[in-house]
C-alpha cells in the first residue's frame, strides 16, 4: 500500500506544479497517471511544440517545460503510479481516502486532487472505411517527434489551431506540406492563421480550401490520400504522412461515476474557495474542471493548485496557523533535506 497526505491523479503540468506547492507546505505527494512518464498532453501529444503563455519564458517547447517541473519538484522527492488508471475510491475513516487503481495499486492518501487535464482522450478519426489500415504506418493522430517527418511529404487536415501550428513548425521540417480544410476560414490563433497565410505566399505550404480528405491509397503503409472539392472531381495528392487533426474526445474514465458533478464532462468545483469538488476532501484541478469563467490556461492550473494546497493543508493541520512566505524571502526547504536560498545582500560601508 501507498500512503501520502495528498494523491494527484494527473501527472501533467497542473499536477506537477501541485507538488511544489504541497513541498512548500511540508507535505508529501503521490500521483497516479494512466502514461507511461509524467508529462500529460504536453509529453504524449506535442512535446516540441512551443508554448507562448507561461510567465518568464516568451516561449518554452513542452517538453522543456515537463523537465523544468520535474526538476522543480525533485527536491520534494514525490512517488508515481505510471501506466495506471484510477478506477474507484472510498472513505476509510474521517481521516483517510483509500484510491485503487485498474492494475490493483491501493493507495492510501488524506486528499485527492483530481488533476487529468483532458481525462482520458481519443483523438477524433476520420469516418472512411480503411482508416485503421494505416494507423501507425502513416497515419498519424500526433506529432510527437518532428524531426520524425524530415524530408518527408505530409498532409495535414483540419482548421483549428493544432492543423495550423504543425503546418507552421513542419513547414520547416518536411519536404512538402499540404494543409487541407473543409472550409475556408479557420478556426484559430489570429496570428497562426497569418503565419499560414505568409507561408502559403511563400511556396511552402500548399492550401486546399474547402475540401475534405475521403479516402487513403497504399500498399501496407500510406502512399496517397484521395481529396474531394466542391463542386470538382475528386484526385490525389502522393504523400509519406497523412495527420488529421480533428480535435480529442475528452472522456472522464471511471472517475466519472464517483459521485462528483458533472457538467459537460468536466467537474464542477467551488472556485470561489478551494477548488473542491461536491464531495469533502477531493478537488479538481486544470482543465478537467469547470466553474463560471473557467478558463483552459496552464496559467490557470498553477493557480488553481496553489490554493488547493493551502486548503489540504488547513484541512491536515486544523487550528495551526500558517504564515505564507515569499520563496525569495524564505528560502525552501526541500524533503531530502536540501535547502535552496537566495544568495544574502552583502553588508558593507561605502566611503
Amino acid at each position: 500500500m501507498i500512503t501520502t497526505d495528498i494523491l494527484i491523479i494527473g501527472a501533467g503540468p497542473t499536477g506537477l506544479f501541485a507538488v511544489f506547492e504541497a513541498g512548500l507546505l511540508k507535505m508529501k505527494c503521490h500521483i497516479i497517471d494512466a502514461l507511461p512518464q509524467p508529462g500529460g498532453q504536453l509529453a504524449e501529444l506535442y512535446p516540441k511544440k512551443p508554448i507562448f503563455d507561461i510567465p518568464g519564458y516568451p516561449s518554452v517547447n513542452a517538453g522543456e517545460l515537463v523537465d523544468n517541473l520535474m526538476e522543480q519538484i525533485k527536491q520534494f522527492q514525490p512517488g508515481f503510479t505510471l501506466g495506471e488508471t484510477a478506477v474507484s475510491y472510498k472513505k476509510v475513516d474521517d481521516e483517510w481516502f483509500e484510491v485503487i487503481t485498474n492494475k490493483g495499486t491501493v493507495h492510501r492518501c488524506k486528499a485527492i486532487a483530481i488533476a487529468g487535464g483532458l481525462g482520458t482522450f481519443e483523438p477524433r478519426k476520420p469516418t472512411f472505411e480503411n482508416v485503421a489500415d494505416y494507423e501507425e504506418k502513416g497515419l498519424e493522430y500526433f506529432v510527437k517527434e518532428p524531426e520524425h517527418f524530415r524530408n518527408k511529404r505530409v498532409v495535414i487536415a483540419g482548421g483549428g489551431d493544432s492543423a495550423l501550428d504543425w503546418s507552421v513548425f513542419l513547414s520547416n521540417v518536411a519536404s512538402e506540406v499540404t494543409l487541407i480544410h473543409r472550409r475556408n476560414e479557420f478556426r484559430g490563433a489570429l496570428d497562426s492563421v497569418e503565419k499560414v497565410q505568409d507561408l502559403k505566399n511563400q511556396g511552402k505550404i500548399k492550401l486546399i480550401t474547402p475540401a475534405e480528405v475521403t479516402g487513403i491509397k497504399g500498399d501496407g503503409k500510406v502512399e496517397a490520400i484521395t481529396v474531394e472539392i466542391e463542386g470538382q472531381e475528386a484526385f490525389d495528392i502522393e504523400t509519406d504522412y497523412f495527420i488529421p487533426l480533428f480535435g480529442l474526445t475528452p472522456k472522464l474514465g471511471e472517475i466519472g461515476n464517483w459521485g462528483l458533478n458533472i457538467e459537460k464532462n468536466a467537474i464542477v468545483v467551488n472556485n470561489a474557495l478551494d477548488y473542491q469538488t461536491n464531495i469533502d476532501g477531493i478537488y479538481a484541478i486544470g482543465d478537467i474542471n469547470t466553474y463560471p469563467g473557467k478558463l483552459k490556461l496552464i496559467l490557470c492550473g498553477f493557480h488553481e493548485a496553489t490554493l488547493m494546497c493551502q486548503s489540504v493543508y488547513n484541512r491536515l493541520n486544523p487550528g495551526k496557523k500558517f504564515v505564507l512566505k515569499y520563496t525569495t524571502v524564505s528560502g525552501v526547504d526541500g524533503f531530502d533535506g536540501s535547502r535552496k536560498e537566495a544568495e544574502k545582500a552583502v553588508v558593507k560601508k561605502i566611503d
